[in-house]
């Protein structure tokens, strides 16, 4: 395994992935609190994703319904992805402000401060009246509580990889942030579940209060978030790196401009290499529901069954894939995900469109547990070794809620759009997926040798 030096500067350097965290964790960390550190990064995960994948679930059943009644069936359906898109855009901000605080202040108030604020905004999304019963004001509301949501998303899932990739040893680094990758697809299994359940009431119950439910349920999830983090300590690495710089009396910089100064590559790599996976993930997790429902004429239940089905592989894939990635490498495997992703986007649209639940049900698990469980697997071990301990937040945080803006929020829009372009056909979707797989592969081999420590 290689090792990191450190400069005269204390920045270190990132020629090779390993750091000399790893002797320290290897020495000091114990199973039990690795343990409670995976928990603590998961659950929040599990809310971030739960939270998005409802409301993107709604966007396509409830949101152009109740929002946008105004507006044409292909319009509203556009109209509420959009609002989905636009809780992305605060994303880098928020991503920027609470990373600064995990790597300014600690990893922990960071995580505490995001998972207050997506689950508050959740549970008011929930008590939110519809057009019409307050007019106008419904979607302004709406686009504000997804701006706030999305403020608060904006470092959570990055703050959980760097939380727990500081707790564990390096030989496992890609297993245990791969865990909380998957966690992402627990969220989104949830969701499906919970709207799965929903769905199976009266049209007019379902569409009048049984949609809320859901969104209410999030304050559950919210309170077990908040007990489980408020009694971790800071990783350990993070401290002793605090510590050694107070010790030689250096002066803390601003985390954004130290990343922006010694890695603006990583950064912008990061965020290209992220196009493939996110790309998937969105039209697996947000669009894939409206599609099957709304195009192609699948029931509700049908579409959310078989989503819920390819998530349960997804949540064996990608720990499965993480622990490839620990033993051949994090670039190699993040390769082989998005390679297979491009090839078997076709495929998999080609069986959604038989209209069997089986079939679809099939090409989804198998873009899921592989594809996804590839990319899932690999992505977060690859991400946390291209920074270093103090500026690594934000550093993973600015790349990916870029790619967010970019990729992760317009893909719903721009695959709804897509559809409409061809016809109601997804052959320009398959278009889509490629191109960005395509993107990703290029980033990954571009900046591997920052982040592969084999």
């Amino acid at each position: 395994m290689t090792t990191l030096t450190a400069s005269s500067n204390g920045i270190i350097n990132n020629d090779n992935a390993a750091t000399d965290e790893t002797t320290y964790k290897s020495e000091h960390a114990d199973k039990a609190t690795m343990v409670k550190a995976v928990v603590a990064g998961s659950v929040g995960t599990v809310i971030e994703w739960y939270d998005y994948a409802l409301y993107g679930t709604a966007a396509g059943l409830v949101i152009n319904n109740l929002f946008f009644p105004s507006l044409s069936s292909a319009a509203a359906l556009l109209a509420a992805f959009a609002t989905f898109a636009v809780g992305y855009f605060a994303r880098p901000l928020g991503g920027i402000i609470i990373s600064h605080i995990g790597d300014h202040f600690g990893r922990k108030p960071a995580l505490i401060f995001a998972i207050v604020l997506m689950g508050a905004t959740t549970t008011l999304l929930g008590l939110l009246p519809s057009y019409f019963t307050i007019g106008i004001w419904a979607p302004i509301i709406l686009v504000l509580l997804r701006l706030f949501q999305g403020f608060g998303a904006g470092a959570e899932l990055a703050g959980a990889l760097t939380f727990v990739a500081e707790y564990v040893p390096y030989r496992r680094r890609a297993l245990c942030t791969a865990i909380i990758n998957a966690s992402t697809v627990i969220g989104i299994m949830f969701a499906t579940g919970a709207f799965f359940i929903v769905s199976q009431l009266p049209e007019e119950s379902f569409m009048s209060w049984g949609w809320r439910v859901p969104f209410l349920c999030s304050a559950i999830l919210f309170a077990i978030a908040l007990y489980i983090r408020e009694r971790l300590d800071e990783t350990p690495v993070y401290a002793e790196a605090m510590a050694e710089a107070k010790a030689k009396a250096e002066k803390q910089k601003v985390p954004l401009l130290e990343v922006l100064k010694h890695s603006p590559k990583q950064v912008v790599f990061n965020m290209l290499a992220l196009c493939g996976h996110s790309a998937n993930s969105y039209i697996l997790s947000v669009f894939i529901i409206s599609y099957m429902v709304n195009t192609l004429g699948y029931s509700r239940s049908d579409a959310l069954s078989a989503l819920m089905w390819a998530s349960f592989f997804a949540i064996i894939g990608t720990p499965l894939m993480g622990m490839i990635a620990d033993k051949i490498g994090n670039a190699k495997v993040y390769i082989i995900g998005n390679l297979f992703i491009a090839a078997f986007s076709i495929p998999m649209f080609l069986l959604v469109d038989t209209m069997s639940l089986p079939m679809a049900a099939l090409g989804m698990s198998i873009m899921y547990s592989i594809g996804y469980g590839c990319t899932s697997g690999a992505q977060g071990a690859f991400q946390v070794n291209l920074f270093p301990v103090r500026y690594r937040y934000s550093g993973i945080a600015l790349s990916r809620e870029l790619n967010s803006v970019l990729i992760s929020g317009p893909t719903p829009f721009i695959a709804a759009w897509l559809v409409e372009l061809g016809g109601g056909t997804s052959h320009y979707v398959m278009g889509y997926y490629i191109i960005c797989c395509l993107v990703s592969v290029v980033a990954v081999a571009a900046i591997a040798k920052y982040a592969n420590h084999h």
